[in-house]
């Protein structure tokens, strides 16, 4: 929101109230009263209708007493308003803040738990009945009518409502904000950066006379003194006591020891230089020195008489000579370096530049780089923020007399910076200067100005002053004057008297200004230096001891009279000074005489001068000419050559020294005296020929030089502008000029423009010429007059510079519309109140002689040109006001007839444009604002000053001038159309102009005229999109065309007078008031629907689409933020009439919704039919929303391309930033506009619109839900590294250091950033395309400023809710008759579900749930009889609710429970549904928030049984102790969870725990159901997915158990049985029958999974948790597939043979061991101290690669830290345990590897390397032992001993820990260890031999242990052991037969891995082979006698009972 550049429209009361009346009349006979048919034909809107005749429609409409604010509104304000933009919250907290508490969410738990109990941990029962129950809500039990409860709850809601929405929501981006024109800054004296130099004390090593200081600046790059000189004296008083004999009383502002130096452009370049001077006297410099140079203070006894004698020899000189001065020494200071050093603290010594100490500095100094550059100068430091530096200067050079000029000076400077510096070799002459540098301050007291008038705050003028010294900037600054100067300066340079005779050596200069000849006509307007009178009447060089040909580095400082005659000259006279006082001989003799006019043709002379010097005194009349002329009868120093070189530089406000200004300003001035002839240079000029010369030199104004152009452009603009208003009159004659000047002007702009182009806003408007517009110009003949004055003695006046910044800039950033001046003399409401202000801010504001009161800018009056009167009009009146050079400025500004003009501008300006040649056109067109504005404050100056303000607006301006508006705004629209393609910057800026034109016209002239203006202009653009290329561009301008109109001041006031006032029946008022982009557009048409309004012929693409998305919706984000911040609306009455004109954007942005951002990630519903009754499917742009909101604009023609493309989702989506603004904008609407109206729109809606809706209102919620402190902490430190990035990029993109070779690079790979005006890649910077904001978002915010973006966040989260809380009621009310009232309101509960569950705050929940009760009591057939899901998700939200810390929220919570109980119980006398889901929702909230409270819980269990037990209406039936028996059961759940919260560490009891519980509900499929998916998810969370994966098929079992139960489907599962080929535990699910649950019970299975559909989800989600396990996700789709192929779902049944494909490639492609599978371990408990775990088993799966010692330091730090130190111990071996001897106090823990053991039938079938690790349910440990108890011993008694775990339930289950339910053990005999020995090494070597591919190496190791020599109890030993001997127990036989056949197998296999190594091997390893065969050989030969042994006979066959041993049957069980 905005303010045009001027205030806006106002009628008069008279006007309003004929309004109003008309209003009334209509309103009691309203066409709207009754409900608009669908067949009303209207106007559509992309029609351009003929607009009405607004001031005939105002007229015809007489006075009403309309009641109350609304008659406020109908007027037009009398009082301007300023409209403070997005309402600044102040984080004090304003009252619309309020804090707010915030359920528990683990995302945001800031709200504070009150009187609640802490939990305790304990894990006991406690007894509900003893609890303290929290209090009751009164009323709650009471029967009352339903429209009583909603009525209490809505006055409930109303209370404490922030008044403005959008004040809690971000401010609209003030670069998108086309429509802010915010107030130029005043004119202003131009400063560079300021540096403050204190000159604090100079000290020598000797103190015998005098010294003085000069200070100046230097450039030593651009090779130039950037400062005029500021003189010094830090003598003592018995110094200064020397030169009494030649001193006045001193002046104080001659007494100034600091000075305040100016710069402009800042540079490392930059050096301060001190030159020191002395009382001249006799001996050359380098004799004066030498005291200086050898004395030292410490030898002052030893030098006691040299001293004296010097002090003597002072003292005579300066009684003598003590007026003439002569170079002593020079040191300088390198500015760089203290600005650069400025962080360490103040220096001393070390930091002189001219110092021993100081040299380092001069050598460490580096080249910045473009890293270091800053926004000023060119590789620039900057001198605007260092921290002060106190310097002492020790070393000073000696002038040398040879080399003292500027040349010379830059040349040493240039040395210093070298690291070899010639000074350095320098003896120097030793001295202590203290000085202190330091920036400027703001408002430095006791400050003098160059001119040495004081500068508020000047508080005693006894005060020794701080001077301002006046800056010679190194480059041009283009800056007008704003306050008087008019300096002058003289240079001497140098003088040749070489070829003089005589005695001339000792030479100096005497400079005087002469107003005449005669010696007493010098005036004193010379500057005094230092301890010395302020002005004097002459002044001299210094002297340079016996040189003919001195060098003078001496500057003057003059003070020009304000009128500068031809007899004015400078006179230089030139002395021989004698230094020794010698008898006759004078003490001055004069050898010369030269001078220079002041005046040559009118103009000063200035520059450089070489002249001749005359020997002899000047001649009378010598003044007139110049010296150049030889004067018969006159000597001359060398025959009259140039032998003083002197230059002369003006600074003035009074003299352009440009020849082509001078020439105009002349000739200007000639015309308006009239005094002819008049000479010009060499011609005289008569009546005839004035006017040629006039003509050509406007024409010439053209070539004037850019800086004195800028300097004198007030003046110039003013001149021409008197050229076009009053026309000359030459011999009788008037001599038309407007086509000259106005071409002139034209050029004039556009110079003034090309030299500020740096400093161009960002509509490219220069600031000085709209501070002209503003402030200073007028038209000719209005100045207030001026009385004559005689000449009047000069006083130093007071420059008046206050404190503080411009009010301009507040305005400009508050978006202010308007600004009233308090002391403007119009009396209020006796003309036109508006145009008043207009000139109040524009005439009274600056305008010179309207008002003398100033405008403080930066500690910095802006001293226009008349005013500070007290100087200027003395200055300008001191001297002869005939001067034609200074009277041009009496002329214009102060001495005019004031008589009105006879041509009045802004006609002439519109009939010149609309006539003017191309050339001059195009010059205008580029700077088309400044015209435009000039027209408007003329015809605003015009209407006053005419006193035309009570003409009515019809007959303000004649009707030729309105054709010539006319001709303008269309050719200049036509303009806007045909660059847009071309020159888009162009065609946007003349866009703009062209609005702001149009809106300030509504404040002046008759307002229908410029509403056809409008029509007109759209034409235009409509015609154009037609046959537009890339309509995006047009449309983009015509959206900133738009957003400026709206923009008015008084926008809602002038769409409201065709709006009935009284709010209409229709639900959608006329077309005029509403429909129509401005109510003035449309004629009292029937309503059209509002969806016609836009015919969607193109679908635009681009990226300049989303652009327009930003705009439209930021355009109405922006007007209703001003509307809120508006005090004329803030009655909720006027502001419910204002939303009244933006009810349109509800039905736009619900048509929208399938286009704007998804915050609900996807919202509840899928959304109505897009094709409703009357309904378009399409979406309407919201960048007609304003349209639609009745903006002055006509409506776009057919044709028009909205921004967003047909409707469907494929469209160009809005981003989540648009979407955002675009619902905030809805909510305000549905904030402010009247509950009545709403519901009449409401009503009018088709289902499926009503059903958009609804999901707007969702999505709302969404969007807006609080994000809690965390996030904005999150957001902050993001936005702090992207802004670090965006800065380091921006910096690349300034300084161009990103090189052409990157860029190139970046447009190779398409990195181009796409501009919305076109291809502009060359464009380096602009600020309304660039692509990074300048947010007001801070990225280094402190805590409280994130505490306090929290609280608004929180606020306006809460606001927005309760907004669509009271939408929602008042849809509920408008459907509660309807047929489809069912298919709503379930939507509308929907809706409020959601706002329930998510982040709200305490505020918010009491008024949500209100309205849930309500709505329940209502239509309890929405819970208890339609579907179960919105039962179950009430109850799970008001649960988590009920367990909320805070007691408000649980206060709400419980009888929200209660009263659905109750109700639940009055239908069917039970409350089965409620009871189920209430149980269940308990298990899941227990299950899977972590947060969950259960004491707080527990006392709302109590609040409801509370609420049971006094509710008397059902005391006679069994409702309480149904509530007794479920609160108890709710308590029992709530118990086992305490224990679950003890366990949350121990992730495998927590599983057992949550096992338990769903064990327990066997019989209650759906909480079964509920607690399974609680442990898929925890399971996940763990990484389990395996088990995760067995819980879904554990629970799709269950579903399948339910459905074969209701029905027989051929293609459903029949049960468990189906699924147990993916898991044998599965059939633990087939608990559920007939005789335990009827399937028809109510409220029993009748969640969404128990369906076909639950079912296929269920089995898709196990099938996703198995992806890992590959071969089983065939099982699962097994399943799936027919239940797909029977519901013909394709889509799904292509995606699940995709998985397969893609589950059975990787199969056939795996390699190795799959790592999904578990590596398992018994784990045994033992000791009290493990409760229910003492000497339990268990295996354990652990992830796959898990090493024993894993597995035993996580137990044994879990378990150590639950228990505490030394208490944990951990078995070493896997021997049984005895009990007996472990210590009571501890706790043991026995972990043993497992492996999985397989029957031989089994291995048959489990083939694959998943078969063996899936199903498993038997484990298998073997444990070696002797008989003597040791682990190892000899091979005759090494026994082992083989144990057989089986478990309850196969590996992998819905746990990772099973409970061993069945152990075998068996004990092998030695014999019998061996075989397995054997078979082992057998097994390995066939393995190694049969390896495809080949190892040599593998095949190598085996065989060296088998066949080696030295293998300890190898094969060999073993056969040795027991096959020498035949055993004598014959049962022993079958053993020995074995192991032999074990051994020839073995031999054999040895043999075949011999023969592949052979195979293998290369050349180098033939000998290793070789060996491994002579091995075996010898191996073979040692087996040989033992294998072929004869055994007996063997044994009978064995009995049934009998069996091989080895075979898991026969085991010898163990005890166990």
């Amino acid at each position: 929101f905005s303010c045009p550049q001027w205030p806006l429209p106002c009628l008069n009361r008279t006007v309003a109230a004929e309004v109003r009346k008309q209003v009334s009349r209509e309103r009691s006979g309203s066409p709207h009263s009754s409900r608009r048919s669908s067949t009303s034909l209207g106007v559509p809107l992309t029609e351009v209708v003929e607009p009405l005749d607004f001031e005939d429609v105002l007229l015809s409409r007489p006075p009403d007493a309309e009641p109350g604010p609304l008659r406020d509104l109908a007027e037009f304000p009398v009082q301007p308003h300023s409209h403070l933009m997005g309402l600044k919250v102040d984080p004090a907290g304003a009252e619309c803040l309020c804090i707010l508490h915030w359920q528990d969410d683990p995302r945001h738990s800031s709200g504070s738990p009150d009187d609640t109990p802490r939990s305790s941990g304990a894990s006991g029962i406690f007894d509900l009945r003893n609890l303290a129950a929290d209090s009751l809500l009164p009323s709650l039990l009471e029967r009352t009518a339903p429209e009583d409860g909603d009525r209490r709850n809505e006055a409930l809601r109303r209370q404490h409502r922030p008044r403005a929405l959008l004040a809690l929501y971000p401010a609209p981006d003030e670069d998108d904000a086309v429509e802010r024109c915010s107030r130029p800054e005043p004119p202003r004296e131009h400063f560079g950066q300021r540096i403050l130099v204190k000159c604090l004390s100079l000290k020598f090593e000797i103190e015998i006379e005098p010294i003085f200081g000069i200070l100046a600046l230097y450039d030593v790059r651009e090779k130039k003194k950037i400062s005029e000189n500021f003189y010094f004296d830090l003598n003592s008083d018995s110094m200064k006591g020397l030169l009494r004999a030649h001193g006045t009383h001193p002046a104080i502002s001659t007494l100034a020891r600091s000075a305040i130096f100016s710069v402009t452009y800042p540079s490392p370049d930059i050096f301060l230089v001190i030159k020191l001077e002395k009382v001249l006297q006799q001996g050359d410099i380098s004799e004066c020195c030498e005291p200086y140079m050898v004395m030292k203070e410490v030898d002052t006894a030893k030098n006691k008489e040299k001293l004296e004698k010097l002090r003597l020899a002072a003292e005579q000189f300066c009684t003598r000579l003590g007026r003439y001065r002569m170079p002593f020494a020079w040191t300088a200071v390198h500015l760089a370096n203290i600005v650069s050093s400025a962080g360490q603290p103040d220096r001393d010594s070390s930091d002189s530049e001219g110092g021993e100490e100081r040299r380092p500095a001069w050598t460490d100094r580096r080249r910045r780089g473009p890293q270091d550059r800053t926004s000023s100068g060119d590789d620039t430091c900057s001198f605007s923020g260092f921290r002060p530096a106190t310097l002492t200067v020790t070393n000073f050079f000696k002038q040398e007399a040879e080399r003292l000029s500027d040349e010379d000076l830059f040349k040493f400077l240039a040395d210093m910076r070298r690291p070899s510096s010639l000074l350095r070799r320098l003896r120097p002459v030793t001295a202590q200067l203290k000085i202190d540098i330091s920036p400027a301050p703001e408002n430095p007291h006791f400050c003098l100005s160059p001119e040495l008038l004081h500068v508020k705050p000047y508080p005693d003028p006894r005060g020794r002053p701080t001077k301002e010294i006046l800056e010679f900037p190194a480059r041009e600054v283009y800056a007008p004057h704003t306050s008087y100067r008019n300096l002058l300066y003289v240079y001497p340079h140098c003088l040749n008297f070489s070829s003089r005779q005589g005695s001339v050596r000792n030479l100096t200069v005497r400079v005087q200004y002469m107003a005449g000849e005669d010696p007493s006509q010098a005036l004193p307007v010379i500057f005094g230096k230092s301890s010395c009178s302020e002005f004097t009447r002459e002044a001299f060089t210094p002297v340079v001891y016996h040189n003919k040909s001195p060098e003078f580095y001496e500057e003057f400082k003059l003070r020009l009279p304000a009128c500068v005659t031809e007899n004015h000259h400078l006179l230089f006279t030139f002395y021989h000074v004698s230094c020794q006082p010698r008898p006759g001989t004078a003490l001055e003799t004069p050898v010369g005489f030269t001078w220079i006019p002041l005046l040559q043709h009118g103009r000063l002379r200035t520059g450089p001068f070489c002249l001749p010097v005359s020997v002899d005194q000047l001649p009378p009349s010598y003044s007139v000419l110049t010296p150049d002329v030889a004067l018969p009868g006159m000597r001359w120093v060398d025959g009259h050559k140039g032998v003083f070189s002197v230059e002369l530089t003006a600074v003035s406000s009074v003299h352009p020294q440009d020849p082509h200004l001078d020439k105009f300003f002349t000739l200007v001035h000639v015309l308006e005296e009239g005094a002819f002839p008049f000479r010009l240079k060499d011609t005289v000029l008569s009546e005839g020929t004035v006017e040629q010369e006039l003509r050509a030199s406007l024409a010439a104004l053209r070539l004037a030089s850019p800086e004195p152009l800028v300097a004198f452009s007030h003046h110039v603009l003013d001149k021409l502008v008197r050229l076009v208003v009053r026309p000359p009159i030459i011999g009788g004659q008037i001599v038309n000029l407007g086509r000259g000047a106005f071409e002139a002007m034209a050029h004039v702009v556009s110079l003034v423009h090309r030299s500020l182009e740096a400093a161009q806003d960002s509509r490219g408007h220069c600031p000085l010429l709209a501070a002209y517009v503003h402030y200073a110009f007028r038209l000719p003949g209005t100045e207030p007059t001026f009385p004559r004055s005689p000449p009047v003695a000069v006083q130093p006046a007071t420059l008046a510079r206050g404190p503080g910044r411009p009010a301009s800039l507040y305005l400009a950033r508050s978006k202010s519309i308007s600004s009233s001046n308090p002391d403007l003399a119009v009396a209020p409401g006796s003309v036109d109140d508006e145009v008043s202000r207009i000139l109040a801010s524009k005439v009274g504001r600056g305008g010179p002689g309207v008002s003398s009161h100033g405008c403080r800018v930066g500690g910095r009056r802006i001293s226009l040109l008349t005013e500070d009167r007290k100087c200027r009009t003395a200055a300008w009146t001191e001297a002869d006001s005939g001067h034609r050079i200074s009277s041009y400025l009496e002329g214009s500004s102060l001495f005019c007839d004031p008589c009105l003009c006879p041509q009045l501008l802004h006609e002439e300006l519109a009939l010149q444009w609309v006539v003017s040649s191309s050339a001059v056109r195009e010059a205008v067109l580029q700077h088309a604002w400044f015209f435009f504005q000039l027209m408007v404050k003329s015809m605003a100056l015009h209407l006053l000053l005419g006193q035309r303000l009570d003409t009515p607006r019809k007959l303000r301006f004649p009707g030729r001038f309105l054709d010539d508006i006319m001709a303008l705004v269309s050719s200049v629209g036509l303009e806007v159309i045909t660059r847009v393609y071309k020159d888009a910057e162009l065609a946007e800026r003349l866009n703009a102009s062209l609005a702001f034109f149009l809106s300030d016209l509504l404040s002046l002239v008759d307002r229908g005229f410029v509403f056809n203006l409008v029509r007109i202009h759209y034409k235009q653009v409509a015609t154009r999109l037609q046959s537009a290329p890339n309509p995006t561009l047009l449309l983009t301008l015509r959206m900133d065309f738009t957003r400026i109109l709206c923009s008015h001041e008084h926008y809602v006031t002038l769409n409201l007078p065709c709006c009935p006032l009284s709010p209409p029946a229709s639900p959608s008022p006329s077309v005029s008031s509403t429909t129509s982009q401005s109510s003035t557009f449309s004629s009292q048409a029937p309503d059209p629907k509002v969806t016609s309004m836009f015919e969607l012929t193109q679908a635009l693409s681009g990226p300049g689409a989303s652009l327009l998305h930003k705009k439209a919706i930021s355009a109405v984000h922006s007007l209703l933020c001003g509307h809120d911040a508006d005090p004329r609306y803030a009655e909720a009455t006027v502001k419910a009439r204002v939303a009244e004109l933006y009810l349109p954007l509800l039905s736009l942005a619900r048509d929208t919704l399938p286009r704007l951002h998804d915050f609900a990630g996807q919202w509840a519903r899928a959304g109505g039919d897009t094709e409703g009754e009357g309904d378009i499917g399409g979406t309407i742009n919201p960048s007609v929303a304003m349209a639609i909101a009745g903006g002055p604009l006509a409506p776009g023609s057919r044709t028009l391309s909205p921004a967003w493309p047909q409707a469907s989702r494929s469209g160009c989506p809005l981003s989540a930033e648009s979407s955002r603004t675009l619902l905030v904008c809805v909510l305000w609407v549905l904030k402010n506009a009247e509950p009545a109206l709403l519901q009449r729109w409401a009503a009018d809606l088709a289902l499926p619109q009503l059903g958009r809706l609804l999901d707007l209102l969702y999505l709302c919620l969404a969007a807006f839900e609080y994000k809690g402190r965390k996030a904005f902490e999150r957001i902050n430190s993001l936005t702090f590294k992207k802004s670090l990035d965006m800065k380091a990029r921006l910096e690349e993109a300034i300084l161009g250091t990103i090189g052409a070779r990157q860029e190139m690079v970046r447009r190779s790979r398409g990195e181009r950033e796409m501009s919305p005006f076109g291809n502009q890649e060359n464009v380096r910077w602009r600020k309304s395309i660039t692509h990074w904001r300048q947010t007001s978002d801070r990225v280094d915010k402190t805590k409280d400023e994130m505490e306090h973006e929290a609280l608004v966040d929180g606020n306006l989260a809460t606001e927005a809710s309760l907004v669509v809380l009271d939408t929602l009621e008042i849809i509920v009310q408008t459907v509660m008759l309807s047929e489809a009232r069912e298919s709503i309101l379930g939507a509308v509960l929907k809706v409020v579900l959601y706002s329930l569950g998510s982040a709200q705050s305490a505020l918010f929940l009491q008024h949500g749930l209100a309205t849930q009760r309500a709505l329940v009591s209502k239509f309890p057939e929405l819970l208890f009889e339609e579907d179960t899901e919105l039962c179950a998700d009430l109850c799970l939200r008001l649960l988590r609710h009920c367990g909320s810390r805070i007691s408000t929220i649980r206060m709400h919570a419980s009888a929200s429970l209660y009263l659905l109980m109750r109700q639940n119980f009055e239908i069917g006398n039970n409350f089965a549904r409620v009871k189920m889901q209430v149980t269940m929702s308990l298990s899941s909230l227990v299950g899977t928030t972590q947060s969950f409270s259960e004491e707080h819980l527990r006392r709302s269990l109590k609040t409801i049984l509370t609420y049971a037990e006094e509710d008397v209406g059902l005391r006679d039936s069994t409702f309480a102790e149904q509530v007794q028996d479920l609160m108890f059961n709710l308590h029992m759940i709530l118990t086992d969870t305490v224990k679950m919260k003890e366990h949350q560490e121990d992730p495998e009891m927590l599983i057992d725990l949550m096992y338990r519980i769903a064990r327990g509900y066997q019989g209650s499929p759906d909480l079964r159901l509920t607690w399974l998916q609680n442990m898929a998810g925890k399971h996940a969370e763990l990484g389990n997915h395996a088990e995760a994966a067995q819980c879904m098929v554990h629970a799709a079992a269950l579903v399948a158990e339910y459905l074969a139960l209701l029905e027989d489907s051929r293609y459903l599962p029949v049960g468990c049985v189906s699924f147990q080929n993916i898991s044998s535990n599965v059939l633990e699910e087939s608990a559920i029958s007939d005789d335990i649950l009827s399937p028809d019970e109510e409220g029993f299975c009748s969640g969404k999974h128990f369906t076909e559909l639950g079912l296929v989800g269920l089995l898709e989600q196990a099938a996703a948790y198995f992806t890992m396990v590959r071969p089983v996700v065939n099982e699962v789709y097994k399943t799936l597939i027919p239940i797909l192929e029977a519901h013909r779902d394709y889509k799904k049944l292509a995606a699940v043979h995709g998985k397969l494909q893609e589950a059975f490639t990787k199969i056939m492609h795996q390699v190795g061991p799959d790592r999904v599978f578990g590596t398992y371990f018994r784990v045994g408990f033992y000791g009290a101290r493990f409760g229910d775990l003492d000497e339990q088993e268990f295996v354990y799966k652990e992830p796959s690669i898990t090493k024993l010692a894993e597995i035993s330091h996580r137990l044994e730090e879990f378990y150590t830290e639950r228990f505490g130190e030394d208490v944990v111990e951990i078995v070493k071996d896997s021997n049984p345990v005895d009990k007996t001897k472990l210590d009571p106090q501890k706790a043991y823990i026995q972990i043993t590897y497992v492996e999985p053991h397989f029957d031989t039938y089994e291995l048959k079938d489990r083939v694959t390397y998943f078969d063996r690790n899936y199903g498993l349910r038997t484990f298998l440990f073997c444990t070696p032992f002797t008989p003597d108890g040791r682990a190892h011993g000899e091979l005759p008694e090494q026994h082992k001993r083989k144990t057989l775990l089986s478990t309850d339930h196969a590996f992998p289950y819905i746990k990772t820990r099973i409970r061993v339910c069945h152990r075998e053990e068996v004990v092998l005999t030695p014999v019998e260890v061996a075989i397995e020995d054997m078979q082992k090494k057998t097994r390995e070597l066939a393995f190694a031999t049969e390896q495809d591919p080949p190892d040599a190496k593998m095949l190598q190791m085996v065989l060296q242990g088998s066949v080696g020599p030295t293998v300890n109890q190898g094969p060999l030993e073993v056969a040795q052991v027991f096959l020498a001997e035949i055993p004598e127990d014959p049962k022993l036989f079958r053993h020995h037969n074995k192991l032999r056949l074990c051994f020839k197998d073995f031999c054999k296999k040895c043999e075949d891995a011999l023969r592949k190594n052979k195979a293998l091997i290369g050349p180098d390893q033939k000998e290793y082979h070789r060996e491994l065969e002579r091995n075996y050989c010898r191996l073979r030969e040692a087996l040989q006698p033992l294998l072929t042994q004869r055994l007996p006979q063997l044994l009978a066959p064995t009995t049934a009972g009998l069996r091989n041993s080895l075979n898991r049957a026969s085991f010898r069980k163990a005890d166990l």
